[in-house]
Parts: structure tokens; C-alpha cells; sequence
């Protein structure tokens, strides 16, 4: 696997992370939403799975598990029907971003006449708030759950100034390994 990273600001973190080959990818199509990745083609259901990385600032000394209770709390006024189907903060240790927790969400909405099932990994490093979510339907989502999550452990942050040219870099500073760069696993990458 390729990787470059790009700073967001001088001396702030960088984040990269790996993509399924095929998937397309388009770096900082709005403001606040660094990459938005889309399978090459629609699952069984007739919805297309896709990957989005948010990255803002976070009020500074927010806690984590506050920072995404107040972010869940605005995703139910927005979203049809939300549901949260799981919730947990997980302390990966030293292998962690920065030694810091990954919170998670299982969460399912409408969209259109779809019902789809989101997988919401948040990260908070030095003011920065990263969520990485894959969005698939229901009747797919055995199909790529284990997916998603293999995308969630690539990500990586990464402070001050990075060298690199292998990936690809949006005005955002997101970095993903070229397209087709991950490994092959189980035919999916």
C-alpha cells in the first residue's frame, strides 16, 4: 500500500488512508467533507456504497465522546428516521491515533426510499475532528461492513510537514494510496 500525506494547516495533522481498487474517489467536494469514495458499482439492492471523510475544528478541550453525542444529536434532526444501532468508544492503546480513543456509531436512516445502514468511525487530534462513514444499504451492508472497517484501520494522522507523492492529496489534505494500491482482500481491494 502507497501513502502520502498533506497537511491540513502548517504543523497540523495530515490523514491518509487506503481505498478499495476500483472504488472513485473525489477529494473536498464541499466544504467540511474532505473525500467522498464510491464502490465502481452498485450492490445488490441498487444502491451504490460509498466512503466519506469529514474533517472540521472542534471546540478545544471537547471531549471525544461529547464532541460525537452533540454530532449524533444533529445528524437526528437531519436525517430521516435515524436510528443508532450501536455506540461504543474504543480504546485501541498505543496503537491508536495519537494514543487517543476511535468512537464508533452503527447508525441506519432513509435515504430516498432506501433503507441504509452507516459505519462512523471519529477521531479528535489537536482540534482536529475526523469521521471516516460508510453508507450502504440494509440489504447489503453483511456485504460490506467488514469492508468498511478494513478502510478504518488504514487511516492515519499524522503531524507537521509530510513528504510524499505516491497517493493522491486534495485541497483538504486527505491522501489516499493510488487507486488499486491496497492489497487484495477476499477480491474487494
Amino acid at each position: 500500500m502507497t501513502r502520502t500525506s498533506a497537511p491540513l494547516a502548517s504543523c497540523s495533522p495530515s490523514v491518509s488512508l487506503a481505498l478499495p481498487r476500483r472504488w472513485s474517489a473525489v477529494d473536498a467536494p464541499a466544504p467540511g467533507v474532505s473525500l467522498v469514495a464510491r464502490a465502481p458499482a452498485a450492490a445488490a439492492s441498487g444502491f451504490t456504497p460509498e466512503l466519506v471523510i469529514h474533517t472540521g475544528p472542534v471546540e478545544d478541550g471537547l471531549p471525544l465522546a461529547r464532541w460525537r453525542a452533540e454530532a449524533m444529536a444533529a445528524l437526528a434532526v437531519q436525517l430521516d428516521d435515524l436510528e443508532v444501532e450501536d455506540s461504543e468508544l474504543i480504546d485501541l492503546g498505543a496503537d491508536g491515533l495519537d494514543g487517543e480513543p476511535v468512537a464508533y456509531h452503527r447508525f441506519s436512516h432513509r435515504l430516498g426510499g432506501v433503507d441504509v445502514v452507516c459505519d462512523q468511525w471519529a477521531w479528535l487530534s489537536d482540534g482536529l475532528g475526523v469521521t471516516l462513514t460508510g453508507t450502504v444499504a440494509r440489504a447489503d451492508y453483511a456485504d460490506y461492513c467488514d469492508l468498511f472497517e478494513d478502510v478504518a484501520a488504514t487511516l492515519e494522522m499524522t503531524t507537521g510537514a509530510a513528504t510524499g507523492t505516491a497517493g493522491t492529496t486534495g485541497s483538504a489534505g486527505i491522501s489516499v494510496g493510488r487507486p488499486g494500491s491496497a492489497l487484495p482482500d477476499g477480491g474487494r481491494w
